[in-house]
């Protein structure tokens, strides 16, 4: 009986062996297969955790240079694609924007910071769809049009400010930005001053905000699960707390203001009015105001200093600018926005800004939804991308020389505006900035009004570092000295009659 037991085992185990044999085979062979047909990603540092350090775009171009245009690596089990060429920029995040339009997983800056409601940060879905719509509401280029009194009032302000305190130039771009930003979006009635209390707590978070934004470089995101660990996240829930605590106080002011009619039209007000239409909650709507100061104040206020630094480097494309302003404006009144068409050399000369210092310069995450094919590589599903800003702007098949400053680039041969070309200040696809057309408004009518106002000249005592900017998302510009010649005679008489007693009601 023994025997006919380990008999009928052995018969058992022959056909499991046979099986288990079969299935190894056809695991082998479907993992060679897979090796031979599976699309590659573009090629790249090799590292488990590639980080490539300081001056990120800087480091990211070179590499470029060695990997190719578009190149991918690994942080972990993370892979992140970087773009590094105008018509790479426009194939994969221009015409693939649809799978683009996701962020990756900001546990710090956008769960935690933000509670989920930071536009910038929002992952795609329902609820970014809410946001930017209330956002483009009051942002699309019909709606533009309300702004630009206020743009006008305060870019004049600007230039009074630069006459009377020259050397204070940086201070005087962050308070039009911070003046601009809160009239429209919660109908601020008096100019600001950048030490308002009000715009330093401000300033205060969106520091905050830039610390923890690189993904990455906080613990719980390297290793979400960190996240319910309650003393590793302490510190970014207390300053959610506070930011919020901010954000629904100045709309809590605006609130009583409508409620006593004496509130002045404004972003805060549409969203107040049409809170219910949008879907929003009190907390989604204290954000998407709040939040409006640090997505705009600090690039705009970057983007006119450029414009200063440019002038001052540059004397030679300062004054064609200034030929076609006398031409076109005079010096016995101030530039307006009815000038911008015939003006097309001002509009040139601040997108060469945009791309001879771009104010993101190492572009922002975007995350792929889809795999996508590209020069038979891929960019797979789930990856970060990024367009390299720094790098697009100085592909030297599209831009020649594009270490030269010259806004003659952006002009066709009859001297207009090309629309061949895109400096992609703003971003990509679908997550292009909402803000675009009141912040190309803004660099116009401050590059007009300078330009028209001074001669801008660098200081020969202190040569200006062009690369001296901070190393961050939304870089600042450092300290620099430029001396401002008026080339209006009576200027300060010209722009104070040119402000009108209370632009604010048609905000």
């Amino acid at each position: 009986m023994v025997h006919s037991l380990v008999d009928t085992l052995k018969n058992i185990q022959v056909p499991a062996l046979a099986l288990l044999g079969v299935l190894l085979l056809v695991r082998v062979a479907a993992r060679l297969l897979t090796n031979k047909t599976r699309v590659p990603l573009p090629p790249g540092p090799r590292a488990r955790w590639f980080e490539p350090g300081p001056k990120a775009p800087l480091r990211y171009a070179e590499l470029a240079r060695t990997y190719g245009a578009v190149f991918a690596f690994r942080r972990g089990a993370q892979v992140v694609c970087v773009i590094n060429s105008y018509r790479d920029a426009v194939e994969i995040m221009q015409k693939r924007g649809a799978d683009l339009a996701d962020r990756p997983e900001f546990v710090a800056a956008g769960e935690v910071l933000s509670g989920g409601m930071r536009t910038l940060l929002v992952g795609a879905g329902e609820r970014l769809r809410r946001l930017r719509r209330a956002l483009h509401s009051q942002l699309q280029p019909t709606a533009t049009g309300q702004h630009k009194p206020v743009q006008l009032r305060a870019a004049l302000d600007l230039v009074l400010d630069v006459l009377r305190d020259p050397d204070d130039h940086i201070n005087h771009t962050k308070r039009f930005a911070a003046s601009l930003i809160l009239t429209m979006t919660y109908g601020k009635t008096t100019p600001t001053q950048y030490s308002d209390g009000e715009v330093t707590e401000i300033n205060v978070h969106t520091t905050r905000l830039g610390t923890v934004v690189p993904a990455g470089l906080h613990a719980v995101d390297r290793y979400p699960a960190l996240r319910y660990v309650p003393f590793m996240t302490r510190t970014l829930r207390r300053w959610h707390r506070e930011e919020l605590a901010l954000f629904s106080k100045m709309v809590d002011g605006v609130r009583a203001q409508v409620k006593e009619h004496r509130a002045r039209p404004s972003f805060t007000t549409y969203l107040l009015d049409h809170q219910e239409e949008y879907g929003l909650l009190d907390d989604e709507l204290a954000y998407l105001a709040g939040s409006m100061f640090g997505a705009g104040s600090d690039s705009t206020a970057t983007a006119i200093s450029f414009v200063i630094m440019a002038a001052a480097t540059h004397p030679e494309a300062q004054a064609e600018v200034q030929a076609q302003l006398d031409s076109v404006v005079g010096r016995d009144r101030v530039p307006t926005f009815e000038d911008e068409k015939l003006l097309p050399l001002v509009v040139a000369f601040y997108l060469e800004t945009f791309r001879w210092r771009p104010i993101s310069w190492g572009g922002f995450a975007h995350r792929a939804t889809s795999d996508i094919i590209w020069n038979d590589y891929v960019i797979p599903a789930g990856a970060t991308v990024y367009g390299n800003h720094w790098a697009i702007g100085h592909d030297s098949s599209v831009f020649p020389d594009p270490d030269e400053f010259r806004p003659s680039r952006w002009l066709d041969e009859t001297g207009q505006l090309r629309e061949d070309i895109n400096p992609f200040t703003y971003g990509f696809g679908r997550r292009v900035c909402v803000g675009q057309h009141v912040a190309n408004n803004s660099l116009f009518i401050n590059t007009a009004m300078l330009l028209w106002a001074f001669n801008i000249r660098e200081d020969p005592k202190a040569p200006i570092d062009t690369m001296g900017f901070t190393d961050s998302g939304t870089v600042r510009v450092l300290p620099f000295r430029v001396a401002f010649s008026p080339r209006v005679e009576q200027l300060e008489d010209i722009v104070d009659s040119s402000r009108s007693e209370d632009v604010y009601s048609t905000a």
